[in-house]
């Protein structure tokens, strides 16, 4: 007899010590398959240290197959529940799609961050949920405060070391301490030219910090803030958000560069479609953890509504204390659905809160007693190391050295500002390009960042290449040529080997065979000729090219190697391959090549420099066909670098 296939989807505090509690009581009498878009669990307390230069990323990420070694890992993002057919369907880190079977499933899949309907702040904000979007953090204040060091401008500096954060919660408040300290760290030593310091702001509509806390704990936070210099307003917030700065609801503007949205979470937005009882996009669970008339499907953490047996009518709230606590009952009740042990229901005992405001400096109550100051500081990194479940020794050696050694101010640059968009249901994995996409998911607006990072993104995932002056280029409403291009020329490519500036309809050019980047042409007219006489289909507007699910210009999703577009030059070799037709660049829907005309194609513009000659042995170039490649000595035809 085959033995039960138990399916757990994500990773987090619930996923995580659901796997683990049921890999300890099944004991090899259940196959168990943990889905999750990484190979780590994440412990997201200590991920405002990480942003602070505190913690390395590795020392908050728990390895999967090493503290899991009887759990099968698979991974990859769910995208699809078929309740009826016991099955579910996932998309993996390369695009490969796939389903497991289940005999009991779990959903855990988290949350992500919580959107509010205010002007630009999906274009020009940040969250807090994983770690690509806390080393961005890292990166973006590092970046800041060293261009307010050398500006002269007075105002330009006091926008760059200005820092926002919305939201006064565990999150917000910790991200507010600790990189006040950290952003006075790096101007103790390198004071800027203008005499200013940085400024953080803490803004939130609630009437106090922390307002989930004992008003007692909440007056210290806000304490401890104000003695950092942090500017906290309460009953505040923003009601737009520009390029240049934000506009409050209290009618004031205030110039900045960065807005860390910290405002709360909403339930994954997986759970949506299954069609099941919801309870404020929470899936409604009883107090087993399963889900009524579905006696295969159990849910916890922030997707499960869990009825909250000490206060009736309640549910439990979206907490990492409760989560790791559903995860153990809903380890034991899927376990008692096989035959193995007795269920049991969710109660639990508030144990209290821990807050670490950077240094010395917290707000905790153990069990009730309200504590702060250093002795606070004690209980609250004793309770992470106690918590987490592996790691603890380098966290432990993290936080020595960081007592006695001053921290390491540097940007790598590794997370770019379109990498971790506010609008994504996957705020644990960074967006690459041509990364394929989540049905579904929230894929966030093209924005342009007030720094001068590259927000907005082509529907492959590919970043707007870089104008004069570091600013990203933007493609016009119409999906005309690159803003700033003499003569609608696309925009340069960046080193790196990054495609050309966006097609009309937003697709990256595509290198022509002839070594040329192809024209933009107004109108839909075709690109310039290719050789034999087909033309670069021309997008339309919207339009993608066939085979890549990414949009990206090819099926695999890499970008083809950077051509310089400074003018005309001489046509490198082929496509490489003797007798390949080259490939059109998809017109259409249906993504077919389109016939190649009897006749040229038509230029929308003066003509331009043909280039040098080609080589007397080589015949001279139709009207329709580029330049050949040079004949080499060995006698074999250069290939070209597309």
């Amino acid at each position: 007899m085959s033995r039960p296939r138990i399916v757990i989807v994500g990773a987090g505090f619930a996923g995580y010590r659901t796997a683990r509690t049921l890999s300890r009581l099944t004991r090899h009498q259940a196959d168990i398959t943990l889905l999750n878009p990484t190979d780590y669990f994440l412990y997201l307390p200590l991920l405002p240290q990480v942003a602070a230069g505190i913690l390395e990323p590795r020392r908050v990420s728990v390895s999967l197959s090493g503290t899991l070694p009887h759990v099968r890992l698979v991974l990859g993002e769910a995208d699809g529940i078929d309740l009826d057919g016991h099955t579910v369907h996932y998309t993996g880190p390369e695009g490969e799609e796939g389903t497991l079977p289940f005999d009991r499933l779990v959903l855990a899949a988290g949350s992500v961050n919580k959107l509010l309907p205010i002007p630009g702040v999906a274009e020009h904000a940040h969250g807090f949920r994983g770690l690509p979007e806390a080393l961005y953090l890292r990166d973006h204040v590092t970046r800041q405060v060293e261009l307010a060091a050398a500006a002269d401008d007075r105002a330009e500096c006091a926008a760059r070391c200005t820092f926002v954060v919305v939201g006064a919660g565990y999150t917000g408040t910790e991200v507010a301490a600790h990189g006040a300290m950290y952003t006075d760290a790096q101007v103790r030593k390198h004071p800027m030219r203008t005499g200013m310091r940085p400024r953080w702001m803490l803004l939130d509509v609630a009437p106090r910090v922390m307002p989930e806390m004992d008003e007692r704990l909440s007056r210290t936070a806000e304490r401890v803030l104000r003695q950092r210099g942090v500017d906290v307003r309460m009953g505040t917030s923003v009601k737009e958000a520009t390029h240049d700065g934000v506009v409050l609801t209290d009618g004031s503007t205030v110039d900045t560069r960065t807005l860390v949205w910290c405002v709360g979470v909403r339930p994954d937005p997986l759970v949506e479609a299954l069609g099941l009882p919801m309870e404020r996009g929470r899936l409604l669970v009883d107090p087993h953890l399963q889900v009524p008339g579905r006696p295969e499907l159990f849910a916890c953490g922030d997707v499960a509504a869990v009825p909250d047996l000490n206060q009736p009518g309640q549910y439990t709230p979206m907490t990492a204390q409760h989560a790791w606590r559903h995860g153990k009952v809903c380890a034991q009740n899927v376990a008692a659905s096989l035959g193995i042990g007795e269920r049991r229901a969710y109660r639990h005992r508030d144990m209290g809160f821990v807050v670490d405001l950077g240094g010395a400096k917290a707000a905790a109550n153990p069990l009730g007693l309200p504590m702060s100051g250093p002795a606070a500081g004690a209980v609250t990194r004793g309770y992470h190391l106690a918590a987490m479940p592996g790691n603890r020794v380098r966290v432990a050696a993290d936080w020595l050295l960081d007592a006695v050694l001053p921290r390491q101010a540097v940007q790598l640059g590794l997370v770019r500002s379109w990498s971790v968009p506010l609008e994504s249901s996957s705020p644990e994995v960074a967006r690459v390009p041509g990364s394929p996409k989540r049905p579904g998911k929230a894929t966030g607006p093209a924005g342009q960042r007030p720094d001068g990072e590259e927000a907005a993104t082509h529907p492959g995932g590919e970043p707007a290449k870089g104008q004069p002056g570091g600013e990203p280029a933007k493609n016009e409403p119409s999906g005309g040529p690159a803003k700033g291009q003499p003569g609608g020329e696309p925009a340069k490519n960046e080193p790196g080997g990054g495609p050309a500036k966006g097609r009309p309809g937003g697709e990256p050019a595509k290198e022509q065979p002839g070594g040329e980047p192809a024209k933009n042409q107004p109108g839909g007219e075709p690109a310039k000729n290719q050789p034999g006489g087909e033309p670069a289909g021309s997008r339309s507007h919207g339009g993608r090219a066939k085979g890549g699910q990414s949009g990206s210009p090819r099926a695999s999703g890499k970008p083809r190697r950077a051509v310089e577009a400074a003018g005309p030059r001489p046509a490198r070799g082929g496509s490489g391959k003797p007798g390949k037709a080259p490939r059109a660049s998809g017109a259409g829907s249906a993504g077919k090549r389109p016939a190649a005309p009897s006749g040229p194609s038509r230029s929308a513009g003066p003509p331009t420099d043909p280039g040098p000659e080609p080589p007397a042995n080589q015949p001279p170039p139709g009207p329709d066909i580029a330049p050949g490649p040079v004949k080499r000595t060995d006698g074999r035809a250069a290939e070209g670098d597309s």
